[in-house]
């Protein structure tokens, strides 16, 4: 625990899983993003990993719940780690979060499809997903997949 305005923080792990789901529409590569709330922001889709789960299965649930698609796991692509401070029950609690990315191929289905944590889900060019994910590491994770798909 670390101290916060003079008081031990109770400190949390955290592991989810997600995807980064790549289709390719003729020469033009598309990756599926989405825009959570209430924060609407865009990221891929990712969530916690429930008891009895892998991180390949909760990846594949994840994404079929968040972006309304089925998706299968072509390869691990990275495991990203990070920290950040919520407030549960009045109290301040730091989350350190290990999220395991997998690259993942489209099967089928509709971005409309998605589930209520989901403002909206759509399918982007990797120039635009790098312009519009929210966060640094995961720009970094579709780069990545980018690179593996050609």
């Amino acid at each position: 625990m670390r101290a916060h305005a003079g008081k031990e923080l109770k400190t949390i792990d955290q592991i989810s899983a997600g995807g980064a789901v790549i289709r390719k529409t003729g020469a033009t590569a598309e990756v599926v993003i989405v825009q959570i709330v209430p924060e609407m922001r865009w990221q891929l889709p990712k969530g916690i990993i429930d008891p009895g789960e892998t991180p390949e299965i909760a990846a594949v649930r994840e994404v079929r719940e968040e972006a309304g698609i089925d998706a299968e796991i072509i390869e691990p692509l990275e495991t990203i780690s990070y920290w950040f401070t919520v407030n549960r029950d009045g109290e301040a609690t730091r989350i350190h979060k290990s999220v395991h990315f997998f690259l993942m191929k489209f099967l089928g289905g509709n971005v409309a499809d998605h589930d209520h944590e989901v403002a909206e889900s759509r399918w982007v060019s990797v120039d635009e997903a790098l312009r519009m994910l929210a966060f640094k590491s995961e720009r970094g994770v579709v780069e990545k997949a980018a690179v593996q798909i050609g």
